[in-house]
């Protein structure tokens, strides 16, 4: 795959700190053997779970916002390779496959102006150049009977996640959100604000929750849309569960979950639903990294569920002396998803 760029085990060492007495992630986590076929090896290793980055904001542009998630990968991939390899998390569950390149798009977007409508038409257009890479690479880890940890990148990616996983199962596939918006805005070209409008509407989105929406940056017309499909999108808001608590945080874990279960699912995380993480739509209000890591926690644990997605944190958004802090929390997000899933063993 061209646009691929696989992860090697030279890589993977440049990141990996050793330690006398001590065995991390990064010195049982699997690549791919130089010379050989991907597919082949996902197929035929043990691993369950295929890790993949995809460094690229030019959705974040798209969509009016500030760039800068391009850089998660790098700080979380940093990050996982040095978490401790023991009887809690085995890094020799995961194959770290590579990183999506989009440096193209990236460099063709870098001087365009959201502001002008030719311009938003050639990010668009750059955004469905990412889906389509984003689609193939999803579909076949999914044919390959693994479950995908995606890194981004911007939330633009829930898309090719949402396709590729309906096409390698073969079935549209639900999906549940942790996210301050609703990324359900109108079909107005590709970008991060509509990736779960975009495949609801091709009909690769069967049900969707969106779980702890901020009311006060949800337009009127959003709510107006997701309350005639409320039999297929569903939501709760973060101001009732944590604000005027008219709901309660446990209860809505279940209540969302009963609304997705019985299909295959994607869980989609996106970063800025929490208090000062530095991303492209930064909140000071919001769910604590513990609410997030029992959502993560909670959801992972059904069979159903069938990739994660952890994106639009922005290191590069944040102090330069704590930037290595998003890569952290993406890798206890990660473990977290993987250690739910331990009684799931086949």
């Amino acid at each position: 795959m061209e646009r691929l760029i696989p992860f090697t085990i030279t890589d993977l060492a440049k990141v990996t700190n050793h330690r006398s007495g001590e065995v991390k992630f990064g010195e049982k986590m699997l690549t791919i053997p130089k010379g050989e076929n991907y597919i082949d090896f996902l197929k035929r290793c043990d691993a369950k779970y295929v890790l993949l980055g995809i460094p690229e904001d030019v959705g974040v542009r798209a969509n009016f916002g500030r760039p800068g998630a391009a850089s998660a990968w790098q700080s979380a991939i940093s990050s996982i390779a040095n978490i401790q390899h023991n009887r809690f998390c085995k890094g020799s569950q995961i194959v770290v496959l590579g990183t999506l390149d989009a440096s193209q798009e990236m460099e063709e977007a870098k001087d365009l102006d959201f502001h002008k409508t030719a311009d938003r038409k050639l990010l668009s257009t750059l955004v469905g150049k990412i889906d389509k890479e984003v689609v193939h690479i999803i579909t076949t880890i999914i044919k390959c009977g693994k479950t995908p940890i995606i890194i981004g990148g911007g939330h633009n990616n829930a898309y090719g996640n949402i396709k590729g996983t309906a096409l390698g199962l073969g079935k549209p596939i639900n999906a549940i959100n942790f996210d301050a918006h609703s990324d359900f805005r109108i079909l107005e070209g590709r970008h991060s604000g509509n990736g779960f409008s975009y495949a609801y509407e091709e009909g690769f989105l069967k049900k969707y929750f969106i779980f702890g929406l901020h009311e006060n940056y949800t337009s009127k017309n959003v709510i107006d849309i997701l309350k005639k499909m409320e039999d297929r999108v569903n939501y709760n808001t973060y101001d009732e569960i944590k604000v005027r608590q008219q709901k309660n945080f446990q209860q809505e874990l279940n209540t969302a979950y009963e609304f997705i279960k019985n299909e295959a699912y994607g869980i989609e995380i996106d970063l800025d639903a929490l208090p000062n993480i530095a991303s492209s739509a930064m909140t000071m209000s919001g769910f604590s990294i513990e609410e997030l890591r029992q959502f993560v926690s909670f959801f992972g644990k059904n069979k159903n569920a069938s990739y994660i997605h952890i994106c639009e944190g922005a290191p590069d958004l944040g102090e330069a002396k704590n930037n290595h802090l998003i890569g952290k929390l993406i890798g206890y997000l990660v473990t977290d998803f993987i250690k739910s899933r331990k009684e799931l063993t086949v």
